[in-house]
């Protein structure tokens, strides 16, 4: 078991962004840019450090490495993450996984386990994600 340092609420929405592009195995650059854009310019992230996206990928990448490093990951996210936030994770989440215009089956059972693991409401969660694919769709 690795060594797993505590994430700050910034850092778990970025563990959970970074969570669902590799989920398939597949970091698209549309997902990075994705990421990145997001951790710019979103009032969430204002007082972050860019700089500690490197760090958390990394634990994520690490986790997934470890046979129950999702439950793992989703602990450090739990942890983490204040509950009126959930709703902000699961919307990061989605526009991830539909910025380059396709998701994998895989990005998908990703999505539902963070709504799942987040408590996000099912309703809520339909919202965010028509959302998310109206924003991302293309010509």
């Amino acid at each position: 078991m690795i060594d797993t340092p505590a994430l700050s609420a910034q850092d778990a929405l970025v563990a959970i962004m970074v969570a669902c592009s590799a989920s398939d195995q597949d970091m698209r650059t549309a997902e990075l840019v994705a990421i990145t854009r997001m951790v710019n310019h979103l009032p969430v992230f204002a007082a972050y450090d860019a700089d500690r996206i490197r760090r958390v990928a990394r634990t994520v990448f690490d986790l997934f490495e470890e046979e129950d490093g999702l439950d793992a990951l989703f602990g450090l996210i739990r942890d983490s993450l204040p509950p009126r936030l959930a709703e902000t994770a699961y919307a990061l989440a989605c526009d991830v996984v539909t910025s380059d215009g396709r998701h994998s089956q895989t990005e998908l059972q990703m999505l539902e386990e963070v709504r799942e693991q987040l408590g996000v409401d099912r309703l809520h969660a339909a919202a965010i994600e028509w959302g998310a694919r109206v924003r991302h769709m293309q010509p």
